[in-house]
C-alpha cells in the first residue's frame, strides 16, 4: 500500500474517531444549555471554518488532525456578558459538568458498539483455527496438541476463527491461567481435550507474537514447487526459469513444497544455486543466483517467481460468521465490553510491570495498521476503527489531568468535598498531567521508531 493511501486511511480514521468524541461533548453541552463557541477537528491553522446555528458556533477543520476540541463559554477563559453567565460552563452544577466531560469517551464506546454491530451483521471473515506444526518444548507441546487439529472450544466457549482463538488466549494469558481447557477435533473427527498452562508467561512475552511462543502455528496447505509466474528481469528470468517448471531439488536438497524452496533461496543472497527441474518430459539443471534484498534488517535472496496456488483449498480454510440484527447488537455490546476490560487490564499490568511498555503504539504504528486494514477490506478497516475507538475512550478516562479522566477526577473530588479544588491545585495537576502525557507520547513514538528500525 502506498504512503498516500496509508495516510488517507489514517486521517479518515482520526477524523471519524475525533468527530464522534468531540460531538459527544458538544451534544451534551447543548442539552445542558451551555453555549458552545467553537467545534474544532484538528489543531493549528484553520483550513475550513463556518459559523452555524442560533449561537453562531464556529465549526473548524484545522491543519493538524491529531485531536480536536469543543470550546465552551467559560469565565476562566474570557470575559462573559452578565446575560450569558447562566450558559457558561463554569456556572453549571457539577453533575452537568461531569456529564459533558464524560460524553466524549461515552461517544467513542457507542461508536465502537455501532461498528462492531455492522461487522457482526455483515459477517466476520477469518481463517479456521486449524493447527500447523507444534513447536517442541513449548506449552502447546506439553499439552499434546497435534498438527491438523482444529480448535473448536476454549473453556467451553465456541471458537470459529484463528483471530478469535488468539483473542481469547490473550485474555487468559493476562490472567495467568494455569489450566485452560481447549477442545479439538482431528481430521478423523476424533475429539480431544487439551489443557494449556499460560501461568508462566512474562511481561515481554505478552506481545503480538505470543501465540508463536505458546508453540501454536496456523495450518498452511502444501504448495507444490511449480512455477506459475516468472517476473521479467528478475534473477529467475535471467537464469532461464519458465512458467510450468517443477523444481525437484536445490543444491542437491529435495524440495517437497514451495516453502522449502523459498527458505533455500532466501538463505542464499548473491550465491549461485543449482536447481534440478522437470520441464515437460525433460529433467534439466539451471544455475540461478538470487538477487540480494533487505528485509527487516536482514539480507535475503529473491529470484522473482511465484507458485501455483489451489484457491479452492484456500477457500476451504476460510470461515465467515454472521448474526441476525438483534443478536449482532448483543454481540457488539459484549465485544466492546470485553475490549474495554482487556485494555484496562493491559494498562494496569503495564503500570505494575506485568506487561511490557513495548506494547504501546504511537501514530506511526496506528497509521500502518490503518493502511493494512484498509487494504484488507471494509470489515477489517471498521474493525480497526472500533478497536481504536475503545482505546481512545479508555485513554481519555485515565485519571490524568488535561485528559477527560482528569477532569472527571476533579469533579468526583468536588462532589465528595462539597467544594471544587483551588485554582492552584488544579494548575499543579495540569502540569503533572502534561508531564505524564508527554512521557506516554514519548514511549509510544520511541516504540514506533524502534519497530521501524528493527523491522
Amino acid at each position: 500500500m502506498t504512503i498516500i493511501s496509508t495516510l488517507a486511511a489514517f486521517i479518515l480514521a482520526l477524523g471519524v474517531l475525533i468527530t464522534f468524541h468531540e460531538f459527544g461533548h458538544y451534544l451534551v453541552a447543548r442539552w445542558c444549555g451551555v453555549k458552545v463557541l467553537r467545534f474544532s477537528i484538528g489543531f493549528g491553522r484553520p483550513l475550513f471554518r463556518k459559523r452555524w446555528g442560533k449561537d453562531q458556533t464556529e465549526w473548524v477543520i484545522a491543519a493538524i488532525p491529531l485531536g480536536g476540541y469543543v470550546k465552551m463559554l467559560d469565565e476562566r477563559e474570557g470575559k462573559v456578558m452578565p446575560e450569558d453567565l447562566p450558559r457558561s460552563f463554569n456556572h453549571q452544577p457539577v453533575s452537568r459538568r461531569f456529564a459533558i466531560v464524560a460524553a466524549g469517551p461515552i461517544a467513542n464506546f457507542l461508536l465502537a458498539i455501532l461498528l462492531y454491530w455492522v461487522i457482526f451483521i455483515l459477517g466476520i471473515s477469518g481463517i479456521k483455527p486449524i493447527l500447523g506444526p507444534v513447536v517442541p518444548a513449548t506449552p502447546a507441546a506439553f499439552a499434546s496438541f497435534e498438527a491438523g487439529e482444529t480448535i473448536v472450544e476454549i473453556d467451553d466457549e465456541p471458537v470459529a476463527s484463528w483471530q478469535e482463538m488468539h483473542w481469547k488466549l490473550l485474555k487468559l494469558a493476562l490472567d495467568k491461567s494455569p489450566d485452560i481447557k481447549l477442545e479439538t477435533v482431528n481430521q478423523k473427527g476424533e475429539i480431544a481435550l487439551r489443557y494449556l498452562d499460560l501461568s508462566n508467561f512474562t511481561a515481554d512475552e505478552l506481545d503480538s507474537d505470543f501465540i508463536d511462543k505458546i508453540g501454536l502455528s496456523i495450518y498452511q496447505p502444501v504448495i507444490k514447487p511449480i512455477i506459475a509466474q516468472v517476473i521479467d528481469n528478475e534473477a529467475g528470468y535471467r537464469a532461464g526459469l519458465m512458467e510450468g517448471d517443477e523444481i525437484y531439488a536445490v543444491n542437491g536438497e529435495e524440495i517437497v513444497d514451495w516453502k522449502e524452496l523459498v527458505d533455500l533461496i532466501r538463505s542464499n543472497p548473491d550465491q549461485p544455486v543449482v536447481m534440478e527441474i522437470l520441464r515437460g518430459n525433460d529433467f534439466i539443471r539451471i544455475d540461478v543466483t538470487p538477487d540480494a534484498a533487505m528485509e527487516n534488517g536482514d539480507k535475503i535472496g529473491k529470484v522473482g517467481i511465484a507458485p501455483q496456488v489451489d484457491y479452492a483449498e484456500l477457500e476451504n480454510l476460510l470461515v465467515t460468521v454472521s448474526y441476525p440484527v438483534g443478536i449482532a447488537m448483543l454481540k457488539a455490546i459484549d465485544k466492546t465490553w470485553e475490549t474495554t476490560i482487556l485494555t484496562f487490564q493491559m494498562l494496569g499490568k503495564m503500570i505494575i510491570g506485568d506487561v511490557s511498555w513495548k506494547n504501546i503504539s504511537g501514530p506511526i504504528s496506528i497509521a500502518d495498521y490503518a493502511g493494512q486494514t484498509a487494504q484488507m477490506g471494509f470489515a477489517a478497516y471498521i474493525g480497526f476503527l472500533a478497536l481504536i475507538s475503545v482505546s481512545l475512550a479508555v485513554l481519555n478516562l485515565l485519571p490524568i489531568p488535561v485528559l477527560d479522566g482528569g477532569h472527571l477526577m476533579y469533579y468526583l473530588i468536588e462532589i465528595i468535598r462539597g467544594t471544587p479544588l483551588s485554582e492552584k491545585a488544579m494548575m499543579i495537576g495540569q502540569q503533572i498531567g502534561m508531564a505524564m502525557l508527554f512521557t506516554l507520547i514519548t514511549f509510544a513514538i520511541y516504540n514506533d521508531i524502534h519497530r521501524l528500525v528493527a523491522g
